[in-house]
């Protein structure tokens, strides 16, 4: 189990198939987080506003008996194309990241086993909601990458 642990928590940080959000994040500057290039319906500030609004939602599916599911989709995306200041930027990366490691403690937890049902009592796993995360983010740093290569920001 401690491999599928480990493999789970890689998955979770990106780069065995996609390009980590990080790396992606250091490419982008402030200026074009707001930008929609080439007609696309969505920014890298809104896809990465995302990404981490799902991220927490499911880290707290995921540990609290008193969960309440936000309204979708209007809790799930933010209101406007880009943050408000590079204070606001930084504050959303720091939660992501530190959201992100909260949820490789809770995998690499002794006392939580995969299989462990969400402490809600509805019958979904610390598995199932793991995946998902993973699966979102990989879902959607595909998006990120196309926005950066729209700009200029990245080739190949």
């Amino acid at each position: 189990m401690d491999n599928l642990k480990e493999s789970l928590v890689k998955h979770l940080k990106g780069g065995e198939a996609f390009m980590p959000v990080d790396k992606m994040i250091e490419k982008i500057p402030f200026l074009e987080l707001g930008k929609r290039p080439a007609d696309l319906p969505y920014s890298f500030f809104e896809i990465f506003s995302h990404i981490r609004f799902t991220q927490k939602d499911i880290l707290d599916y995921c540990t609290q008996t008193d969960y309440k599911a936000p309204e979708w989709p209007k809790d799930y995306w933010p209101e406007k194309s880009s943050p408000d200041d590079e204070i606001a930027w930084k504050e959303l990366v720091d939660a992501y990241f530190k959201e992100r490691d909260e949820l490789e403690e809770l995998i690499l937890s002794e006392e939580k086993d995969l299989m462990d049902t969400v402490p809600s009592g509805v019958n979904h796993t610390l598995f199932r909601e793991i995946l998902l995360v993973i699966e979102h983010t990989a879902y959607h740093s595909g998006q990120l990458l196309i926005i950066l290569r729209h700009l200029g920001l990245h080739s190949s």
